[in-house]
């Protein structure tokens, strides 16, 4: 059965209270002309700002919000496969929760999916510190050489997928930095396209490189593993005319 929602868009939220309403509505703008439902699906990673009540404040305006509440701060993998689990459409689009994103893209993005079953942003002229820059670039190309991918910008939050892909995907903690290889690993597509990236204006960055170095390095062996170990198969029935 066909599902009546054609597009999910997944947020995972921690402490962005301040930037909430100015992205549903930027949400709302560049999606005005998208053909098919469109759902709203934001996932308060147990946030202590205040976020959940704008969260429900939208959802009680726009029908089309969906709130999930993880019960802790479980992490963005966690908050990320809850929107999937949950997610209706036919097409999944996810981005972060701090504007540093542009949801303008998204309309692009989208179009791009005649050629692809994922589109991957990458950010251009990136609005970050020297440092992170710097980190993400060494931590780009080492993904890529241990696991012998060619995704530029892991780190880009900004990307839509056909759910038929995701459903086959479990993310474990620190894995959604992996999304594109997991998924090309159950056959998917994946082109890149360059997006916006805006200076953060509210709130403070949740990461740096004394929280995903070492933790990143364990995954990016982990994901060697799951390549090496992952089954490949051709199974043809056969049929009893096929019988001597």
């Amino acid at each position: 059965m066909k599902s009546e929602i054609y597009l999910s868009i997944v947020v995972p939220v921690y402490d962005e209270a301040d930037n909430l309403e100015t992205l549903h509505a930027e949400l709302d703008q560049a999606l005005a002309e998208v053909g098919g439902g469109v759902e709203f699906l934001y996932i308060d990673d147990g946030s202590h700002d205040g976020s959940v009540g704008v969260l429900l404040g939208l959802a009680k305006r726009d029908e089309r919000v969906r709130v999930l509440c993880l019960e802790k701060n479980s992490g963005q993998s966690a908050a990320l496969e809850a929107g999937f689990k949950a997610a209706r459409g036919e097409i999944v689009a996810t981005l972060d929760s701090d504007l540093q994103n542009d949801p303008a893209d998204l309309p692009r993005l989208l179009a791009a999916l005649d050629q692809a079953d994922v589109v991957n942003g990458v950010r251009a002229n990136r609005q970050d510190t020297w440092v992170r820059k710097l980190s993400s670039h060494v931590g780009n190309g080492f993904r890529n050489r241990m696991t012998g991918e060619s995704v530029t910008d892991v780190g880009c939050s900004l990307r839509v997928m056909r759910r038929s892909f995701l459903c086959n995907v479990k993310l474990h903690r620190g894995m959604h930095r992996f999304l594109p290889t997991l998924l090309r690993m159950e056959g998917a597509r994946l082109v890149e396209l360059p997006v916006n990236h805006r200076p953060r204006l509210h709130g403070q960055s949740k990461y740096g490189i004394g929280n995903r170095l070492f933790v990143g390095l364990a995954d990016v062996f982990a994901v060697r593993w799951m390549q090496s170990r992952r089954l490949s198969y051709q199974v043809q029935e056969r049929d009893r005319a096929d019988a001597p």
